[in-house]
Order: structure tokens, then sequence, then C-alpha cells
């Protein structure tokens, strides 16, 4: 018989279940995922560390877990929150279970949830502290409150450098290499470097405290900002070394988080969403075009601005490009004097549709302009 759990959260509510992986307890900023499938992506998304996700597909783990997609090198969410976990996974592809998986790696979870009404409270209140707590760490709910309460917020939570690489490491080129790039891994997850593979880059995976020096030293043809967590308000040190890179005007592409970089290294503020944007069915419309991508996202925070506002920077004039029409959030910047770009969402798609995909040769096209600048 599965043990009793609780998903408590900072305003008092409790949502009561069974558990699910690891028993024990789990602290961090409770937050939905829209995604219908990708679980194991997601779970390995270093973006997610420091939050328990609401899975609001009511069933999970049918595909179990396989040896082939994960984001990065452990899960990484604070805790997991299912309805109804499945009993037995049915892929092919699957080499175990999901709860044998969450065991293993200590992350606590809880099932049984009606997180139809959880995704609705935190919709009408916002993404709030909470804690999952099972087994021995069960005890009444003001004792559970108050320790959802003593743990830190999101907002000033400075989280790339617990989920960066330790040392740089390289991904070569599919076949012949036609570009070198470096990339800052602020929670750079495992399709990233993939993608640009594919298009005969050599990426160079250099760790959250990169200086401008260790980037040159790489000799890059561009440079790329990844995705990750946290508080972008914190994340001084990328900051500077983008703009030292756009004083060099050396070709820039960010993603998610690295978004949020070049915007401040622009001069843009960023602000905390109510509840962020997670999963893989986010619409995204290019002021320029109009047209509509279906996006994979995971943002608690965004960058201040308008759709098609243009401002001055440091480095000449600037746009923004892309925006949610869910909410009018900024969902992409560009540069206009120099060769940068972002966008809030994810690219690489894993898992999620392949619509921004074409933004990767948006990437090597900037690097073929440059390169044919310096001939």
């Amino acid at each position: 018989m599965a043990e009793p759990a609780a998903l408590v959260l900072e305003d008092g509510r409790v949502f009561r279940g069974e558990a699910f992986g690891a028993t024990g307890a789990s602290l961090g900023e409770v937050v939905f995922c829209t995604g219908m499938t990708g679980y194991q992506e997601t779970l390995t998304d270093p973006s997610y560390h420091r939050q328990i996700v609401v899975a609001t597909a009511p069933q999970i783990g049918n595909t179990g877990w396989n040896d082939e997609d994960d984001e990065s090198r452990r899960i990484w969410v604070a805790g997991y929150v299912v309805r109804d976990p499945a009993r037995v996974p049915s892929s092919w592809r699957s080499r175990r279970p999901l709860d044998e998986v969450l065991a293993e790696q200590g992350v606590v979870g809880i099932s049984g949830v009606d997180t139809r009404s959880l995704t609705r409270h935190i919709r009408e209140r916002g993404a709030m502290r909470g804690g999952v707590f099972s087994g021995p760490e069960l005890a009444d709910t003001e004792t559970l409150v108050d320790r959802v309460l003593a743990s830190p917020p999101m907002t000033g939570a400075d989280l790339a450098g617990q989920v960066t690489t330790e040392a740089t490491y390289v991904i070569p080129a599919d076949g012949e290499r036609r570009f070198r790039v470096a990339a800052l891994d602020l929670g750079i997850k495992t399709n990233t470097p993939r993608m640009m593979a594919a298009r005969g880059i050599e990426t160079h995976v250099l760790p959250v405290g990169a200086t401008i020096e260790d980037v040159l030293e790489v000799e890059p043809d561009g440079v790329f900002l990844a995705n990750g967590p946290g508080d972008p308000a914190t994340a001084d040190g990328p900051v500077a070394l983008t703009r030292d890179v756009l004083e060099r005007r050396i070709p820039l592409f960010g993603i998610c988080f690295g978004h949020q970089i070049l915007g401040r290294a622009l001069g843009r503020g960023t602000y905390k969403l109510r509840y962020g944007h997670r999963g893989i069915n986010i619409p995204v419309i290019d002021v320029d075009t109009g047209r509509v991508a279906i996006t994979a996202q995971n943002h608690g925070f965004a960058l201040e601005g308008e759709p098609g506002e243009r401002f001055d920077t440091a480095f000449g004039a600037a746009r923004i490009s892309h925006y949610c029409p869910n909410d009018g959030c900024v969902e992409g910047v560009r540069a206009l004097d120099v060769p940068a770009f972002s966008v809030q969402y994810h690219p690489e798609a894993a898992a999620g549709p392949h619509d921004a995909a074409p933004l990767f040769d948006e990437f090597t096209r900037l690097m073929e302009d440059a390169d044919a600048e310096t001939r």
C-alpha cells in the first residue's frame, strides 16, 4: 500500500495524495507544465531546478524512462506532482518505470492529486512556494506551512551556477566543421549542441563564470547564451560578458534565460510573471511577418517591453521582435546595429514542436555574414 503524501502551498492550501518516487520532503516553487508529452525531457531540463512541477496532463509515465531522451546528466526538478501514474510502461524504448527513476535520484513526488484544481489555483493565485511531504516528513499542516514559508523564494535566486558545467567541453560538428561557437552554459540542454552540430557547428560549452578572455580563447565565430534557471536580475556576470561580446560584434544568439541576459545587456529590465509559461504548446507571433509559431517554453521571468517597440541601447537600436498573444509577454529581441538576437522560447524543442528550429539557421546566417565581412 502506497504511503500518504501531501503537497502544501505557502498560502495554506493542502493537496493530499500518495507518495510517488522518493519519500521524504522537498521544497521549491510550485509551477505547472502543460505539455502532454515529453515528461522525461521536462524532468531533466536544468531550467526547472528548484521547482516542483505539476503535470497538467492527467496520465504520466506510460512511456516509462529510456536512455536517449535525457536533456542533462540528472533530474533537476525539486518535486513532481501527477494525477494518474502509469502502473506499467508500454513503450518499446522504455528501460525502467518513471517512479523507479524518481526514487533512484531522490526526487520526492506525489500522485493522486486533483491537478486540474491545483492548476486553477496557481493560475488564480500565481506560482508560489510549496513542499511535497511523505513518510516520516509528514506532520500537522501548520508545521508544514511554516517549513514552506521558511524556504527561499524564486525572486532573487541565483541558480545558474548550480547547474552549469564544471569544465569546458566540446561537441563536434556533424561532418565538416563550418563554424565554431562558444556556448555559455546557464543550464544548457543536450539537444541544443546537437541541433548546432547538424548545421556544421562545433560547440564549445563554457561554465557560467567564463570571461571574455575565455570566450576569445575559443576563437569563436559566434556566441550562444543557453537556457537556465533562476532570476535573471542576479546574472550580472553573464550580462557583463554579453556586453563584451556585443562590443566586439561577435554574432550572438540567446534562448530563454539567455534571452533575458541579452535583454539586460541591451538595457531592459526583467520582472516575474504571475505563473509563467511552461509547456510545449505556447503561441508566439513574429512582429515583422505576423507568423505564429507554436513553441516549447519554460520561464517564470520576462523582459520589459511592448510588441514591436524600438529602443536605443549602448550598441545602437534594438527592437522587440516577438510576443505571446496570450498575455503580450516579450518573446524575442533583436539588435539592429550589431549581430545579436534572442528568443524567450526553446527552438531545440526537446520535447516540443519544431516551428522554431529555423532560428538555428538564422544564427548560422549571422555567422556567414560576419565571416564575409572579414574577408
